[in-house]
């Protein structure tokens, strides 16, 4: 059952693409090479890799970042780039399984927070639903644990101030 959490900010780095669910890995793949550059350079990770959600185009595509927070300062080479994961109220669920029943899990959050009556940190854009702040954070390493069924994500979307 979701459950609503106090979030600090949150600087991280990242790359971005906007793509449909089939081309997902063009941006997933860009995780292992971003995490290796930044424990060559010595910057210490402060969490779990994460998808940050910027906007929900219709037709199911997607403006998506690859994201893995860190401390202290970096400068990041283009592709990627630094950011700042906001402070805040966020409703949290934890979904554990293959990536192909994220969609429903998803869903399941967002009735979830229809019935609460909870306002999401969203808005109409002219491209689609653009969030503030919409989440997976990736708790297992799938090169420890191979088999999907097992994989634990976090869901957390940020609620409006």
């Amino acid at each position: 059952m979701p459950s609503i959490v106090d979030r600090p900010a949150q600087r991280y780095v990242a790359e971005q693409a906007t793509l449909a669910i089939p081309e997902f890995p063009r941006v997933a793949d860009r995780l292992p090479p971003l995490i290796g550059t930044l424990a060559g350079q010595g910057i210490t990770l402060a969490g779990a890799p994460f998808f940050r959600y910027r906007v929900i185009h219709p037709g199911m595509r997607f403006t998506v970042e690859a994201g893995v927070p860190i401390e202290g300062d970096f400068t990041a080479a283009e592709p990627a780039f630094t950011g700042e994961l906001p402070a805040g109220k966020y409703v949290l669920d934890t979904y554990v399984g293959a990536p192909d029943g994220l969609a429903a899990a998803t869903q399941s959050v967002l009735t979830w927070g229809a019935e609460q009556g909870v306002t999401w940190d969203r808005t109409e854009g002219p491209d689609g639903e653009e969030w503030g702040c919409r989440l997976e954070v990736l708790r297992t390493n799938p090169l420890e644990v191979p088999d999907p069924a097992q994989w634990v994500t976090d869901l957390l979307f940020r609620l409006a101030d």
